[in-house]
């Protein structure tokens, strides 16, 4: 090697794109993360196998089912991928476990918060387990799906998942016959979307990780059984409801409970502050905000408000939270909690764009858990190397806005334009690079 090499090597191409030497980095981290879950897997084969489905979904195949996996990795049928996800013996929450392990060792911190939301996972037929006619909010309409809900956590380190959960509708929750088919275990019974919610917010409080607040969209805000428990475990909490959630508060005629649309219509135009929730794709998300205090048992420890979201184009557009925190909690910080709530929609997207979270074709309840668990690994894995990474951003990311290109870096599992490849010796070497790195 001639002794300028590894200084090629090391030094970012032109472009702006990955050297070698970070490519290396980013291979070793993740045989890190592999090594650490190695212990999960008895068999070499399946230890092998598990390595190879996450360099899949980390690769630029487009669709990451069991068949095009399966062939980026040189198999000739799909036989090893469905059998990891099917028949190998392994415990997907002892890995989801590592996962938060993991996600709280590199980007736990005591300004954390954690995000629940679902998203729907559309499918033919009915089958698949957990499946029927429901809502979408992917699909913004009622549609044939599975609903998956998530646990993500967002800190100024990165944004990623923590845990995960099927939800099971009541008409498979108490059919014997299908739950059969779908390998439901027998202790499973029907939980609705906030239960599981409270589920995977438990265990990460059990874990450690280090939460500052909740927050979540209505689903969740509209379970007064969840808004207890987290004050009643003094969780801080900004979630969402209704126009119509009823709610104490003291204005004319008294203190009597007032949907949070009447609540609102109350206020004094002097009290609404414009402010920002945070960056979005053309710049800062600006709204049009009020708070209101509400009528609770009163602390001197902890205050109870209706936070109100005004849109700028439309005045009559507005979003209602209910909030649970610290005496003396500014207007701005529950903004900025508000805000963050997005992060769990822009990791849903990026965990479907990139790690493959939909591309399953799995149809029992444990293969939906497998497949899932691998795929937060993944993104886990990328928000970490994401975090750490420094000098290289995709600038082909135009729906990025700069303050968040200048947060987080976007780290594209690709291989370099052809501009970069003089100085990796040619598309030869570079390939002859990937096989050493990846196998």
């Amino acid at each position: 090697m001639e002794p300028n090499e590894h200084a090629r090597m090391a030094t970012p191409p032109a472009d702006g794109g990955p050297s070698v030497a970070e490519i290396e980095a980013w291979a070793d981290a993740l045989r890190e993360v592999v090594d650490a879950l190695g212990c999960h897997f008895a068999r070499a084969e399946a230890r092998l196998r598990v390595a190879q489905y996450l360099r899949g979904l980390l690769s630029p195949v487009e669709r990451k089912n069991s068949w095009q996996l399966a062939e980026a990795t040189g198999d000739a049928s799909p036989y090893g991928v469905q059998h990891l996800l099917g028949r190998a013996r392994w415990d997907a929450d002892a890995v989801r476990d590592d996962v938060r392990a993991y996600v709280t060792e590199h980007l736990g911190d005591a300004e954390g918060i954690a995000v629940l939301d679902e998203t729907g996972f559309l499918k033919k037929g009915t089958r698949s387990v957990g499946v029927q006619r429901q809502y979408s909010g992917t699909a913004g309409r009622i549609e044939n799906c599975q609903i998956g809900v998530f646990l993500v956590y967002a800190s100024p380190k990165g944004r990623t998942f923590l845990d995960r959960e099927l939800y099971l509708p009541t008409v498979w929750a108490e059919d014997a016959d299908r739950r059969k088919h779908a390998g439901v275990p027998t202790d499973v019974t029907f939980a609705t979307k906030p239960q599981l919610g409270q589920r995977m917010l438990q265990r990460a409080f059990d874990a450690g990780v280090p939460i500052r607040w909740v927050t979540g969209d209505e689903v969740y805000g509209g379970d007064r059984r969840l808004r207890v428990w987290l004050e009643q475990r003094e969780q801080p909490f900004v979630l969402m409801v209704k126009s119509t959630e009823s709610l104490w508060s003291d204005g004319e005629g008294g203190v009597r409970q007032r949907p949070a649309a009447e609540i609102a219509a109350a206020v004094a135009p002097e009290a609404w502050q414009r402010l920002s929730c945070g960056a979005g794709a053309k710049g800062p998300r600006l709204y049009d905000w009020t708070r209101v205090k509400l009528a609770r048992l009163e602390s001197p420890d902890w205050e109870h408000w209706l936070l109100v979201r005004r849109s700028l184009r439309d005045p009559t557009d507005l979003a209602y939270s209910v909030v649970f925190a610290p005496t003396g909690t500014s207007l701005e910080t529950l903004v900025r909690v508000a805000g963050t709530r997005w992060t769990v929609e822009e990791s849903l997207e990026t965990a479907k764009g990139e790690v493959g979270l939909d591309h399953y074709e799995v149809r029992k309840w444990e293969g939906w858990y497998r497949h899932i668990t691998l795929s937060l690994v993944a993104h886990a894995y990328l928000t970490v190397t994401r975090a750490g990474a420094t000098g290289w951003e995709d600038a082909s990311d135009s729906t990025t806005s700069e303050p968040q290109k200048r947060g987080t870096l976007l780290l594209r599992t690709r291989p370099p334009s052809s501009a970069q490849l003089p100085v990796l010796g040619g598309m030869a070497a570079y390939k002859a690079k990937q096989r050493a790195l990846w196998g």
